[in-house]
């Protein structure tokens, strides 16, 4: 399998519940990049998505496109292009730098909370090789992390339901492991709805230690 899909999609539905949904639009590439749309009183909002025929037929189910969030630096994906489908904006974190200037969109920025959604912004990662923010809506149990958790193999160490990215093993992302959460979704993988909180946990506390065994995995999918 390729590390990463390219030419025509084939839209796989992944992590519903009663306000949001997930897909992959590439299921057999090893990234396993996870796209999703969460619904609010505001209307839908896609988080880091990968574009595919089906897609806007499966957003309609939950009402208007609002707006499109990039929350990881890297992954501008087809932000701009669903954004401009639907003319609404492309949401960035006011201190992510080097993304706004890339998208090819209208784009707003986001301090703190996503508008009156009740989803507010946790800054994950903030450094000149890695800008992150994580999603969080604590009254549903809702967490959106776009890179430093992922269920996708090359995250994951031994039986690990969740895993902490490689390269992120020395450096887990504590203060997510603090946040009560009922429903994990991730940037890379099919999310968590069974014991989310436990499994981030012990993603975040065995980090270190299983990181020889994730880094020896991770080798092995790109040697493969």
């Amino acid at each position: 399998m390729p590390m990463k899909g390219s030419g025509a999609a084939d839209l796989r539905e992944i992590d519903r519940w009663s306000d949001g949904v997930g897909w992959l639009a590439y299921p057999d590439e090893e990234m396993r990049r996870a796209s999703h749309a969460v619904a609010t009183e505001a209307g839908v909002y896609l988080l880091d998505p990968v574009d595919a025929d089906g897609v806007d037929d499966l957003l309609a189910e939950f009402g208007e496109v609002a707006g499109v969030l990039v929350l990881l630096d890297r992954h501008k994906r087809d932000a701009a292009a669903i954004a401009s489908r639907h003319d609404v904006p492309v949401h960035v974190p006011s201190w992510m730098t080097g993304v706004a200037s890339k998208l090819d969109a209208r784009v707003e920025r986001l301090d703190g909370t996503l508008g009156d959604t009740g989803y507010e912004l946790e800054r994950v990662v903030d450094n000149p090789m890695w800008q992150e923010a994580a999603l969080y809506h604590e009254s549903d149990g809702t967490l959106y992390v776009p890179e430093s958790l992922g269920t996708a193999g090359f995250f994951r160490a031994g039986s690990e339901r969740v895993g902490v990215h490689p390269f992120r093993r020395l450096t887990p992302p504590k203060r997510l492991a603090s946040l009560s959460v009922e429903r994990l979704l991730v940037g890379h993988g099919e999310g968590v709805f069974d014991d989310a909180e436990a499994a981030i946990g012990d993603a975040v506390d065995n980090a270190r230690r299983r990181a020889p065994s994730a880094f020896l995995g991770m080798l092995k999918g790109v040697l493969s």
